[in-house]
């Protein structure tokens, strides 16, 4: 067998690996504030910049209109969001916070917080390793 064939020399593997271990350790401090991680994300962006299109939250995640719309939806429910079809174009969906969303941050500045802690690293590694990832994704996208 090519050692290119082996698991342990794969670069997609260990980066799968621990995007499934981040994500289920944010899972505990999402349980406290009833957010999936996903819904965690939009409301960072929302916390961010207050009103987005559906499009703009899109763009920013690196998700399509499919997979954010019935999140959205869900929010909605929540009464973590608000969506309004723009008045100019009715294609349009703006995604604006709710008073409960906007409150949700307050509780939630703790989570970035306790997941360094859960993790074990210095946040200089943290960052060392979001740039490199930063750096692979922008020249991906070029």
């Amino acid at each position: 067998m090519s050692n290119l064939l082996k698991l342990e020399n794969q670069v997609c593997f260990p980066v799968y690996s621990l995007a499934k271990e981040i994500v289920s350790r944010y899972r505990p401090f999402l349980e406290e504030l009833d957010v999936t991680y996903p819904q965690y994300l939009v409301l960072l962006v929302l916390w961010e910049h207050r009103q987005q299109t559906v499009s703009q939250i899109g763009e920013k995640l690196h998700l399509d209109s499919g997979t954010l719309t019935p999140l959205l939806k869900r929010m909605e429910q929540k009464n973590l969001v608000t969506r309004m079809r723009d008045t100019g174009d009715e294609r349009v969906v703006n995604i604006l916070l709710t008073p409960e969303g906007s409150l949700l941050q307050q509780r939630a500045k703790v989570v970035p917080e306790k997941l360094v802690e859960n993790l074990h690293v210095s946040t200089e590694e943290l960052l060392l390793l979001k740039n490199v990832i930063e750096t692979i994704l922008s020249n991906l996208n070029k």
